[in-house]
């Protein structure tokens, strides 16, 4: 069920919650549009917890623009599992004791889409709130810890820096609304995590990465922080769509699927080995493995040793992912 429109004193975990769900709606609506009439439509997939919680997740398969795809959101109120606790002490997070029980909440929306023509890039973002309370305090109550985290970035076959630098100038001009040092910060960010160190390359062109972001005495309240990822979230669609409908029309052969196919295979490695979202989902009590999982292509490859050869398009791609470039 849709939450109403929230007001100013609603708490923050219903703002996040009618966010994620409007968003969700915005962007499969906009997809669904790019496949035509008759074309692919997401399947819904609504779920519950038994430890608590629920989310819904949309997922596309075999569409004439999209191979694969999903936006899926998680609404998880829940006892926070001591493992979790265990780790957020480890980053030195204050005010978690231990022998006490803690409550965890957790709003977020991933989205991720695998193109079917290689010449349209795969895209990804998230964006989420968590609050841990001590087990028993109400909504009222301050919790002990809450933060945001969350970004987007643009993983492209073949690279067109045109379209690089729409997706890079448009979640600026989202992060310069807010803070003039969101996106230079967010962006090298993101540069360091997505990146296959044992390929020594990233993932793709980047985007922005952030996470921790939490209320400071003398910083951003949290208002402020939420109308930030509001924000980033809402760019969405303006950061990729354009990109889609310019691409999408480009006639491509059985080399440049095979390109996106060995490409989509390091996609695979990083989200597998790296990624810390996968491994915290994993890890979760009561995963469902598909949504988790839900952000690997339908299909991938490997090759021994496949090299791009000297001033070729596929060079230029991978000259790139080993040296990370400024686009806006």
């Amino acid at each position: 069920m849709q939450p109403s429109e929230p007001s100013p004193t609603h708490p923050m975990r219903y703002k996040m919650t009618h966010l994620v769900r409007s968003l969700q709606k915005q962007i499969t609506s906009r997809i669904e549009s790019l496949e035509g009439p008759n074309g692919a439509r997401f399947l819904v997939d609504k779920w519950t917890r038994t430890e608590g919680g629920e989310g819904i997740s949309c997922i596309m398969q075999d569409g004439d623009v999209f191979e694969k795809g999903g936006v899926n959101i998680s609404i998880v109120a829940s006892k926070a599992p001591e493992g979790m606790l265990n780790h957020m002490r480890a980053r030195k997070r204050e005010g978690i004791e231990k022998g006490k029980n803690y409550e965890m909440f957790v709003a977020g929306i991933s989205t991720v889409m695998h193109p079917r023509n290689p010449y349209v890039p795969t895209v990804h973002f998230n964006y989420r709130y968590f609050e841990l309370r001590e087990e028993g305090k109400g909504e009222n109550e301050e919790p002990v810890a809450a933060w945001f985290g969350g970004g987007c970035d643009l993983t492209p076959v073949y690279l067109f820096e045109e379209d690089a630098t729409h997706f890079h100038t448009t979640i600026k001009s989202a992060c310069d609304a807010h803070d003039q040092t969101y996106y230079t910060r967010f962006k090298s960010w993101c540069d360091t995590y997505f990146h296959n160190t044992h390929r020594n390359e990233a993932r793709g062109i980047g985007g922005i990465f952030f996470d921790d972001l939490e209320e400071v005495k003398g910083g951003k309240s949290k208002e402020e922080l939420f109308a930030f990822v509001k924000s980033c979230g809402e760019s969405f669609l303006e950061q990729y769509i354009p990109i889609v409908e310019k691409r999408m029309g480009m006639r491509w052969g059985e080399w440049e699927r095979r390109w996106q196919q060995v490409r989509r295979g390091r996609y695979v490695e990083f989200n597998l080995v790296h990624d810390r979202g996968t491994k915290f989902g994993l890890a979760t009590p009561g995963v469902r493995i598909e949504s988790v999982l839900m952000s690997l292509p339908l299909t991938a490859r490997w090759e021994y040793k496949m090299v791009p050869e000297k001033g070729s398009p596929e060079e230029k791609l991978v000259n790139v992912l080993q040296h990370p470039r400024e686009w806006a």
